[in-house]
């Protein structure tokens, strides 16, 4: 048996490789939020995961995924990813914003409440800021 017969009939080795979409990581980016402006979050993960693999230190693909992420559903995801820019980027209250409440989203209540706190001590100029942690706070007290 060649090794052309084996493939035909499904005998590969080893999975397929993962091919990036078509474009740069601009491209993806770009599209990766247009995605999240419409509504389209689990899309959205998907290209902007390939734009963080492309660039990991970019603070900023990696805040837009962690917001497709949250969009999307995927806390825990969302946290990890926003726990990355916090560890790097402290004063970043958009961070600190979105570390919270997906922290709140997955139970966390003492991290959220934490991190929603930095936030509004940071741009108290932000009312959603204000309200997620009074949220939080409340979350907390009753647990």
């Amino acid at each position: 048996m060649t090794e052309e017969s084996g493939v035909a009939r499904g005998n590969r080795q080893g999975p397929e490789p993962v091919r990036s979409p078509a474009g740069e990581v601009y491209d993806w980016y770009t599209r990766g939020m247009a995605l999240l402006g419409h509504g389209d979050a689990n899309a959205a993960v998907q290209l902007l995961a390939h734009a963080v693999a492309a660039e990991p230190a970019s603070p900023s693909v990696r805040e837009a995924l962690g917001r497709a992420q949250f969009d999307a559903g995927l806390y825990d995801d969302a946290a990890r990813t926003f726990a990355w820019i916090v560890d790097r980027h402290p004063t970043d209250d958009y961070a600190q914003f979105g570390l919270g409440m997906a922290a709140h989203r997955t139970g966390d209540l003492r991290v959220a409440v934490e991190h929603l706190a930095l936030a509004v001590a940071m741009r108290p100029d932000l009312a959603h800021y204000g309200v997620a942690l009074r949220g939080a706070r409340a979350a907390l007290a009753r647990a």
